[in-house]
């Protein structure tokens, strides 16, 4: 399964995403595929076909049969840290010196500054870290403990390199200044230290002989080359710089290297793909400033605040085949929903601002499509074409569902036309291929096209398999009978149905679990409660055989939520 990564590759939420209802159908599917083309094509906008769910076997054999690659996978729509605006910063060596740290953060007006090694967080400076490494540190020997480059040293004393290299580091050791005569200095100076100091010629002498591993002269000073050549036969780095000593005291610790002052253990970290909500409240228990963000590989992405979380992008999404909050993907409540394509009754969707809601009482979304197509004068190619015929074949179970308009009829023979179809032999081929689930498990079969509906303040679930063999649903019906009633717990509804259809036979064998379900059906299609299966019943006792009811959406919903809502009432 493809998963799609929501605004991946810093094309945060450019994307619009075309999706329909979570186990999505044949009409779903194809519907928002043709329509993400459709916008794409009137807009040049970046208009992404997605789902919400696994497709069944129907929708599988028409993808494949007309060539076309399946949507990709879209879980959730909720806020990501990837939707938040984050800083991407692209961090710093854990050899830059505090001062260079220091700036670049003042340059760029930020307080934590990320330390990163070939993509990889390492830790996090702040500065608050560099105020203390200033204030706090009174260690002459911080430089010899951070193993400070020299080259470090050098750019802090906006200095030159006498001789030695540049590339070592300073190891051990303190920092002194040699304010005094030579007969003091040997009290003090110790072999590897930093020595300041100025231009005495024998005080220079006097380090180098005291085994001192660096000079550091201050006001730019000549440096005599016999000094050099001693300094340079002992490997001893010299620094020239145009600094006092007091200035060069002041400023030496800012050359230790980051890393030595960062945080590195027990960081908080959130991925790209965590749900804003997931990490809200750790950002609120967390006294930090920036947080920083990691890809699905772990490498550094960026850092973000809380004051961000203010400032994320909603994704935007489209809503074809369904108006139901209970089917949309899981998220919804999250996304700026743009428009809703449907033909199904309103359901219990809200919108923040109004949308382009378009609506009608047809047997498939997929003819609303076409409308849209031939309204806006675009040319639709073979392939849309074939995939909305297809869509509108299995909807209207090939034109017998009550919910079949002439409209439908018509528009699925004009799409066969031109896709080259013979509507019979494909509706034939599709059926089969939806009914053959010899390898799916129960449950497997239940979620196939499975959907929560509102009734009043209750709600219940309705699947449906359509097949031309009965003997297929009867098969199908032994295995799912034994199930359902453990999903309607785990799913907490009162009421779960399970619609066989024979689109031959053109009547469905309705299984139904749930305390009230036998009163429920009953009251529903006009039946006496008592001839009903109750729940003292076997599982696949439990159905019964409703003629000429083959639409979920025409016959079955309407009528149920109906009854559970007088049921309601009544008690």
């Amino acid at each position: 399964m493809r998963l799609l990564r929501c605004g991946a590759q810093d094309k945060v939420n450019s994307s619009i995403y075309v999706i329909g209802h979570k186990n999505p159908d044949t009409d779903s599917i194809c519907s928002a595929i043709a329509y993400a083309s459709l916008k794409r094509e009137l807009t040049g906008g970046d208009y992404v076909a997605a789902r919400a769910g696994r497709l069944n076997e129907e929708t599988k054999y028409v993808l494949e049969k007309f060539g076309v690659c399946a949507p990709d996978f879209l879980p959730n729509v909720s806020l990501q840290v990837r939707d938040m605006d984050i800083n991407r910063a692209t961090g710093i060596s854990g050899e830059t010196s505090i001062k260079d740290a220091w700036r670049m953060m003042r340059e760029h007006n930020m307080r934590t500054m990320p330390i990163v090694r070939d993509g990889q967080l390492e830790g996090l400076i702040t500065t608050g870290d560099i105020a203390k490494s200033y204030m706090d540190v009174h260690d002459s020997r911080i430089l010899a403990k951070a193993q400070t480059p020299y080259a470090n040293i050098i750019k802090t004393l906006d200095g030159v390199l006498v001789c030695g290299d540049a590339k070592t580091r300073f190891t051990q050791g303190k920092v002194t200044i040699a304010a005094s005569g030579i007969d003091v200095m040997e009290n003090f100076i110790e072999a590897g230290d930093l020595v300041i100091l100025g231009n005495r010629y024998e005080a220079q002498l006097c380090a180098i002989d005291l085994s001192a591993s660096c000079l550091v002269v201050c006001k730019d000073s000549k440096v005599p080359s016999a000094v050099k050549k001693i300094a340079e036969e002992k490997d001893i780095v010299i620094i020239s710089t145009p600094h006092d000593a007091f200035t060069v005291a002041r400023l030496i610790n800012q050359s230790v290297p980051v890393r030595f002052f960062m945080s590195c253990e027990n960081l908080t970290t959130f991925e790209e793909d965590e749900l804003v909500d997931d990490i809200r409240e750790t950002m609120a228990k967390k006294r930090y400033r920036d947080f920083p963000v990691l890809d699905e590989t772990g490498r550094f992405v960026g850092l973000i605040s809380r004051r961000r979380l203010l400032s994320a992008h909603k994704k935007k999404v489209i809503l074809v085949d369904h108006n139901e909050r209970s089917q949309a993907v899981d998220g919804v409540g999250d996304a700026e929903i743009l428009e809703i394509i449907d033909h199904h009754r309103i359901g219990s969707m809200e919108t923040m601002d109004p949308v382009f809601f378009r609506n009608q009482p047809l047997g498939a979304t997929a003819t609303i499509i076409a409308q849209i197509y031939e309204e806006n004068g675009c040319q639709m190619d073979k392939t849309t074409a074939q995939l909305l015929c297809a869509a509108i074949i299995s909807d209207t179970l090939m034109f017998r569902s009550p919910t079949c308009t002439p409209l439908d009829k018509s528009t699925c023979e004009k799409l066969a036309q031109r896709a080259g179809i013979e509507i019979e032999t494909l509706a034939r081929e599709m059926f089969e291929a939806g009914s053959k689930l010899g390898e799916k498990t129960a449950r497997e079969i239940c979620a196939l096209d499975f959907k929560i509906f509102s009734a009043g303040d209750d709600k219940f679930g309705a699947s449906q398999i359509n097949s031309l063999d009965p003997g297929e649903l009867a098969q199908i019906k032994a295995k799912v009978a034994p199930v359902l009633e453990d999903l309607r717990r785990e799913k907490e509804l009162p009421l779960m149905l399970f619609m066989l259809t024979d689109v031959a036979g053109e009547r469905t064998e309705l299984l139904y679990t749930g305390e009230r379900s036998c009163e429920v059906v009953a009251g529903a299609f006009g039946l006496a409660a008592e001839e009903l299966p109750g729940m003292e019943a076997r599982a696949e006792e439990r159905a019964v055989m409703l003629p000429d009811v083959i639409s979920r959406k025409k016959q079955l919903v309407p009528v149920i939520a109906a009854a559970m809502m007088t049921l309601r009432r009544d008690d």
